[in-house]
């Protein structure tokens, strides 16, 4: 297991002034998974992922794997990142450009002075095939596809049989369709082999793809840990709601109970709307209600529902496997996803309905 805790990391910016790059960062990963920090640039994402690696010495805090403190703060440690035995891949790849591929893996054991010819080759070519890049192994890396070069680099990282993988933007420089294809194979490897993995990326879409679990940070602080559907479906704040995926945002000041349990009546710029809250609201509490775009369910002639509102269809965008439609509704515009197989126009009359339990309260 990984343990990160009460993580500060400190540095005087080009104007000497003080900046908190990572502030009481905490938290575990269990051994065999994979932990994402999920963030916008800046957010100290890569800053705690470097401490973790070595490469930046915190401020304060402890970091520990399986029980043994690589660094510490309190007792003075600070085991240097060629002692640490992690493997690390980070987003430029840093290939070796006039190796082959078997010279590029192969590196980081001849340089150990430890290991017989025949052990090195045996152990390149099994993590060449790992990979799929065994066929490749006389190849000059830069004759290389992107795809390629980035299985190239988790080669190289996992050829020292890593107690823990530390991967920084590593798709971020493939296109989207090769993105989604690696996301699959990292994913694979990971699981395949069993990997304790901290993956830092600001795409949302990996972070929930690749995640056992997600911390999702904002100016050098986590503001929420959990998996993803979780981060997902319950964000904890306006913040998260806004970061991972799509949302629509409707503020409301006159929370009522309703004789349900649990359940509110709310007054929104779009209308009345009835949700479900696990947290009691106070009579009259301002909350914000927070709405994903495919949980706004659309219908030509109006449902037998609660929550039921009517508009019209201001844009569509069509995007093959879905469309997109801005709506007027009241006094506000919402997102909703739809089928593409649904015919709507701008301009055309439509009926809304929102589930209780599908509404995040967010409590201002």
């Amino acid at each position: 297991m990984l343990r990160v805790e009460a993580l500060n990391k400190e540095f005087r910016n080009e104007h000497g002034e003080q900046v908190r790059a990572a502030r009481d960062i905490t938290f575990e990963v269990p051994k065999g998974e994979m932990f994402t920090l999920l963030g916008p640039s800046g957010c100290g994402k890569t800053t705690t992922l470097r401490s973790i690696a070595g490469l930046e010495k915190p401020s304060s805090g402890e970091i520990s794997l399986e029980g043994y403190p690589v660094y510490s703060s309190e007792r003075g440690i600070f085991v240097p990142p060629n002692r640490r035995g992690f493997g690390m891949v980070f987003q430029s790849y840093a290939i070796w450009p006039h190796m082959t591929v078997y010279q590029n893996v192969a590196f980081a054991l001849e340089v150990e002075r430890k290991h017989s010819k025949s052990e090195i080759r045996k152990r390149v070519m099994e993590v060449l095939e790992v990979v799929d890049l065994a066929a490749l192994e006389a190849r000059k890396a830069t004759k290389m596809s992107g795809g390629q070069q980035q299985r190239l680099a988790l080669a190289r990282a996992l050829v020292k049989k890593p107690q823990l993988l530390l991967l920084d933007e590593p798709l971020s420089n493939l296109d989207a369709k090769l993105r989604e294809r690696m996301r699959f194979e990292i994913k694979r490897l990971q699981r395949e082999l069993g990997l304790t993995t901290i993956y830092v990326t600001h795409d949302q879409s990996e972070a929930l793809a690749l995640s056992h679990k997600i911390a999702v940070m904002k100016d050098g602080q986590i503001v929420q840990i959990g998996p993803p559907k979780e981060i997902y479906s319950r964000p904890g704040s306006r913040f998260v709601a806004d970061f991972v995926g799509t949302t629509n945002f409707l503020e409301s000041n006159a929370a009522e109970p309703c004789a349900k349990d649990g359940h509110y009546r709310l007054t929104t710029p779009c209308g009345e709307l009835v949700v479900q809250s696990a947290q009691p609201l106070g009579r009259g509490e301002s909350v914000t209600v927070a709405l994903r775009p495919e949980n706004i369910h659309i219908a030509s002639s109006r449902p037998d529902h609660v929550n039921v509102w009517q508009g019209i269809v201001d844009t569509r965008v069509f995007l093959g496997d879905f469309q997109d439609l801005q709506i007027k509704v009241g006094a506000a515009i919402l997102q909703a996803r739809a089928h593409p197989s649904l015919d709507l126009d701008s301009g055309s009359s439509v009926f809304l309905h929102v589930e209780p339990n599908q509404c995040t309260i967010i409590v201002n």
